[in-house]
């Protein structure tokens, strides 16, 4: 088959398979080490005045590290492409790797002919990615949601302004599928 031609994908999968695991691996534990660093976070901030401006805080500061994990991904991809040989210099390697990761694909850079098909496997690898970290993000503001909902109630009777929209009592059936009636 010709240069290109699916036999030469053969290198591209074998780079990029592992590639995909370890990422995928080293994500969930480093978004294991965040939501640890959240609890601890929360549990500091019980019984404060300010309990909902600090839980800003702690969802804006996971964002971040969110942020710098998936940087320490791209790199990790951008360190293929230049052992590889795929791309001449690190700034385009890093640069297509963010690229391909968030598929964003707005900068004219292409991967040597022979790795091309590694691209493809990147912006797979950042689908999965970026999956599981809505998953983990949506998780973190609803526990912090929750807890601020707790700390409230604990320290204040309800009022006009404290009644919510969506029933999350344990009898509903899920916190989105019973709405309260009346408002």
């Amino acid at each position: 088959m010709e240069d290109g031609g699916v036999a030469a994908w053969g290198g591209d999968w074998a780079w990029g398979l592992p590639l995909i695991v370890s990422n995928v691996v080293f994500h969930v534990f480093g978004v294991g080490l965040i939501n640890k660093h959240v609890a601890r976070r929360l549990s500091r901030f019980s019984r404060t005045r300010y309990l909902t401006f600090h839980s800003a805080f702690v969802i804006g500061g996971t964002a971040l590290a969110v942020i710098v994990l998936q940087s320490v991904e791209v790199l990790d991809w951008a360190v293929a492409y230049r052992v590889l040989g795929a791309l001449p210099d690190n700034r385009s390697a890093m640069l297509y790797s963010l690229n391909a990761m968030t598929s964003y694909g707005h900068v004219d850079l292409y991967l040597a002919p022979h790795w091309q098909m590694m691209g493809a496997l990147e912006a797979l690898n950042g689908w999965i990615l970026f999956g599981l970290t809505t998953a983990f993000l949506f998780t973190v503001v609803e526990g912090v949601w929750s807890h601020t909902r707790l700390e409230q109630s604990e320290t204040q009777t309800p009022g006009p302004s404290d009644l919510s929209i969506i029933d999350h009592s344990p009898a509903s059936e899920g916190p989105l599928t019973k709405v309260k009636e009346g408002l």
